[in-house]
């Protein structure tokens, strides 16, 4: 299947619009800030974009962060900028014709952002294999990739060795293609299915448990949205499976217990996340709002005093009286096509404009 991905991601396609499912198109709900940051990237390598998701986290400022399946760069670049000069991306591809592109414009984004020196670099390799390309134990920050895993054989090996390079509190922050159900094996061998990042995708559960299996104990659903096959020949083989767009965030904490328990703990959010001084949502089920205690597992009280988050809240409580289990809601993932969606067209509706929190 590397073969398969490389010559899909290398010669099949020649851009975004090639693709045959809305996967890409993840652009309608960005804020104003990440838009500027895109502006700056090169046409190039925008042009050679083939994400699935929104792979932006809080707080990267001179953060050291790893972008598996980085293809011509777009996240990479578009990271460097939210790191700083001080900060580092590396990029990981296995695609010959997607990293000479990003190779190719490392000295115009470091004239176009000004650094004195660039601090994007990429490397060559499997992101089942980064032990191979002499990425250290406990060295990343934060680890994104955008909608790469699920073309990986062995979704078992990336998960474990990203746990391995993360620091202790950091985060894989990153979208991928999930299915509602599991994809039968003879889908699997399908090369434009599996290119496309249908076949190889994870029946939803069956990722949580991989994830819950590797040391991340508590995988966070961020956001969701539908996939649209928009080619009947595909949709055809496919059946009655549907596919999500989704964006998780898994932490590398310390001492979470398998399931949320209630030790009566509360954290208070200070409002001083740029870009989100009103409230911050942390994940779908879980928002903060300034100033506000609120009540939280023993995992997330945990979760947040490890991370790089920990400096912008107040944390109440200890763990000297379990109350039981903490009520957690369901994931609630966006497997639904509406009539609007069933169109020509490459792109899913932008999302309902959200109102202001202040």
């Amino acid at each position: 299947m590397h073969n398969v991905v490389k010559d899909y991601y290398g010669n099949v396609l020649t851009g975004s619009e090639d693709l045959q499912t809305n996967a890409c198109c993840t652009d309608d709900d960005l804020s104003p800030r990440v838009k500027g940051i895109l502006s700056n990237i090169h046409d190039e390598v925008m042009a050679r974009y083939y994400g699935c998701g929104l792979v932006t986290p809080e707080l990267l400022t001179d953060c050291n962060v790893l972008d598996l399946g980085c293809g011509a760069g777009r996240d990479c670049y578009a990271i460097a900028q939210m790191v700083g000069e001080q900060g580092s991306v590396t990029g990981v591809d296995m695609t010959d014709e997607q990293l000479t592109v990003a190779n190719k414009h490392v000295e115009y984004h470091r004239e176009t952002f000004g650094y004195h020196q660039p601090n994007t670099h990429f490397l060559k390799g499997y992101i089942e294999k980064l032990d191979e390309l002499n990425i250290s134990d406990n060295s990343m920050d934060v680890v994104i990739s955008n909608c790469v895993i699920n073309l990986s054989p062995d979704k078992h090996a990336v998960l474990k060795e990203v746990f391995r390079i993360l620091k202790a509190g950091g985060e894989i922050y990153f979208s991928d293609v999930y299915a509602d159900k599991r994809v039968p094996a003879h889908l699997k061998d399908d090369p434009l299915l599996y290119g496309e990042c249908l076949s190889g995708a994870l029946y939803w559960n069956d990722f949580e448990n991989l994830a819950k299996e590797v040391g991340f104990i508590e995988p966070r659903l961020v956001s969701s949205r539908v996939i649209t096959i928009d080619n009947d020949e595909l949709a055809k083989k496919l059946g009655d499976i549907r596919f999500t767009s989704a964006t998780y965030r898994l932490f590398k904490a310390q001492d979470l217990e398998k399931s949320a328990q209630d030790y009566g703990q509360q954290v208070t959010y200070l409002g001083t996340i740029e870009e989100h001084e009103c409230q911050w949502n942390f994940d779908e089920n879980t928002t903060f709002s300034k100033g506000k205690a609120v009540p939280v597992s023993g995992n997330t009280w945990r979760t947040l005093k490890q991370s790089r988050f920990a400096k912008h809240f107040e944390f109440s409580g200890d763990f000297d009286k379990h109350q039981g289990i903490f009520s957690v809601k369901q994931h609630e993932f966006d497997f639904k096509i509406t009539k609007t969606e069933q169109s020509s067209g490459c792109c899913a509706p932008a999302p309902a404009a959200k109102s202001s929190c202040c």
